[in-house]
C-alpha cells in the first residue's frame, strides 16, 4: 500500500495492519529458512509497509502533542 492509503485509516486500523504485517514477516522468515520462500521481494515490501505505518503514527502523535502545547 502507499502512504496515502494508510493516512486515510484510523490509528486502530493501522495498529491492526501492523499486527498483520508483523505476523506475515514472521511467516516469511520461516519460509526463507526452510527454503520455501518464492517471492523474496515480499520481505522487503512488508518491512517498508511497517515503517510507513510507524511513520504515519509518529506524525499523528507529534501533531497531537504540538496542538496540546498551544
Amino acid at each position: 500500500m502507499k502512504a496515502e492509503e494508510y493516512k486515510g485509516k484510523s490509528n486502530d486500523e493501522l495498529a491492526d495492519e501492523i499486527f498483520g504485517l508483523r505476523k506475515e514477516s514472521f511467516n516469511l522468515r520461516f519460509q526463507k529458512v526452510n527454503g520455501q520462500l518464492e517471492n523474496t521481494a515480499r520481505v522487503r515490501s512488508v518491512r517498508r509497509n511497517i515503517a510507513r505505518i510507524k511513520s504515519i503514527l509518529k506524525e499523528r502523535k507529534d501533531l497531537a502533542q504540538t496542538s496540546e502545547e498551544k
